[in-house]
């Protein structure tokens, strides 16, 4: 349901990787009886058409339901655990010229995509909250 890397990708306005987004949510929120009813249907795209047809912007994950916004919850503050550092380390860094000058390019570059990352993870615990 995930895919290779068994991430999802999250955007600033939306999910990216929606389909498997909804999808696992949807299963991970279900109980035994309802998972093995969906099991024994005749395939997963059986979905609503509104589903298929729903973005999972955020507005919309603001109001999933809230099994489905814990378990994301859950797992944004498992993916922030991750992290070396928090935010506040990183905004820190970035303005510090002294210490960001001292750090090469790449190290300059990574700490731009981990803030990035970070901020995109944070917005999503406010959605989800």
């Amino acid at each position: 349901m995930v895919g290779e890397e068994g991430a999802f990708v999250l955007g600033w306005d939306e999910v990216l990787t929606e389909e498997e987004l909804s999808v696992t949510l949807k299963v991970l929120c279900m109980s035994e009886e309802e998972f093995k009813e969906y099991k024994e249907q005749d395939g997963w795209e059986d979905d609503s058409e509104e589903e298929e047809n729903s973005t999972l912007s955020n507005e919309a994950l603001s109001r999933l339901k809230t099994p489905c916004k814990k378990l994301l919850y859950d797992s944004v503050l498992l993916t922030l655990e991750s992290y070396g550092s928090d935010l506040k380390a990183e905004q820190d860094l970035l303005n510090n010229k002294e210490a960001y000058e001292k750090l090469s390019r790449r190290e300059q570059q990574a700490l731009h995509v981990r803030y990035g990352q970070k901020r995109i993870l944070h917005q999503l615990l406010e959605l989800v909250r």
